[in-house]
């Protein structure tokens, strides 16, 4: 298919088997483990379904890359297990790393308990001031990890000049996408090597499955795609049929996320019980023109916290909220809201929350496919509630 494609098309059309497999306008499940034997000289490219290259996991690879504008695409069991095996696939015993300070709870751990037991070396880094990079990158230095969007104060780092350090350094630059998707944001256009990606959220967007993806390079991904091959992290036939079911949709359910989002944070920074609110579509947050120059649109995720900055009126506060759902994870159709301290980043010690400035009454929001007024509706009561109980 065309490349000049819009994004609308190349979410239904891209990467799809032709002819269509029995006429079946939906890619069918390849319930089956082993293939016949095709002549294959490479062990990953026998047909086996722990090797990554069943008809479901080859249309998904080949959607992903044509969204993201990038040449190859991998899917994974979880996003947990792309980005472990993405890093494993770079760095060796004496390697180092740099990684934005701010990171989803589950790459911190990765990167501070296991990567050192590996003898791979980490440093973190100040996203917004790239003056402060070269102070220590080292010889044995592979790569700069970012996040488009960090999970949960929803900062945006300096995006272009990661990719011109790493360029400079001859390192590979890897961003997790997860938050921003590739309907705002397409990392290999602004020349990023890596994108990474949790599929559990926006990119499924229905709650229903976990999986993992890596977009980039063809190079890269290649390498990537062996080393999963070997640690097992392959996604199952079913989890692969929902994901590409859950893609169709994405266009449509983050462009409603954004602007939903944004009436959100606006009417929370306007409340008079509410204090910081994190949305990098507000003018206030310290990343507003970053995400302005680089983003088609700010997202469906924002973190908050009430003005006494109090975890157990917080808890009340979730508590009296009737449509979102306290629970992990986020980017489904469903609003979900939790305090990251007792959920995504749980697995940080408090000092380590606070030293990157998450504390424990922090909210994290994600914005589902509800009606926007409805929502602000039931933002307005909850707040109420719990107001009227400290009146009392």
């Amino acid at each position: 298919m065309s490349s000049s494609k819009r994004m609308e098309t190349k979410l239904i059309h891209a990467g799809e088997m032709r002819p269509r497999v029995g006429g079946a306008v939906n890619l069918p499940i390849f319930q089956s483990a082993t293939f016949e034997y095709g002549g294959e000289d490479d062990y990953h490219d026998i047909r086996y379904i722990r090797l990554n290259n069943t008809p479901n996991h080859i249309v998904l690879g080949e959607k992903l890359a044509a969204i993201e504008s990038a040449e190859s695409g991998l899917v994974a069991a979880s996003g947990m297990a792309i980005i472990s095996t993405t890093l494993l696939s770079i760095l060796r015993n004496g390697d180092h790393i740099l990684l934005q300070d701010c990171l989803y709870g589950g790459t911190h751990d990765f990167v501070t308990k296991d990567l050192p037991g590996l003898g791979i070396d980490y440093d973190f880094i100040d996203g917004s001031d790239p003056a402060s990079w070269e102070k220590k990158i080292r010889k044995q230095t592979k790569a700069i990890y970012v996040e488009a969007i960090a999970n949960p104060l929803m900062d945006v780092p300096e995006l272009a000049a990661v990719v011109e350090f790493a360029r400079a350094n001859k390192i590979i630059s890897i961003i997790d996408n997860t938050f921003a998707s590739p309907i705002n944001f397409r990392p290999a256009e602004l020349g990023f090597d890596l994108s990474l990606h949790s599929c559990t959220k926006y990119l499924n967007g229905h709650s229903d499955i976990v999986a993992g993806a890596c977009i980039g390079k063809a190079a890269l991904v290649k390498d990537v795609k062996r080393k999963l091959n070997h640690l097992g992290g392959t996604m199952d036939p079913h989890a692969a049929f929902l994901l590409h079911r859950g893609m169709k949709t994405l266009s449509l359910r983050v462009k409603h996320q954004n602007e939903s989002a944004q009436k959100i944070a606006e009417y929370l920074e306007k409340h008079a019980d509410i204090g910081a609110v994190n949305y990098p579509g507000l003018e206030s947050h310290s990343s507003h023109a970053r995400a302005a120059k680089w983003f088609d649109g700010f997202g469906g995720m924002l973190s908050f916290e009430l003005k006494d900055q109090d975890a157990d009126k917080t808890d009340e506060f979730l508590k009296a909220l009737q449509l979102p759902i306290c629970a992990p994870s986020l980017g489904g159709v469903e609003s979900l809201i939790t305090r990251p301290a007792t959920t995504s980043h749980l697995g940080l010690s408090k000092e380590d929350r606070k030293k990157i400035g998450i504390s424990d009454s922090l909210v994290r929001f994600s914005t589902g496919i509800e009606a926007t007024e409805d929502l602000i509706e039931d933002f307005e009561q909850a707040l109420k509630k719990i107001s009227a109980k400290v009146a009392r």
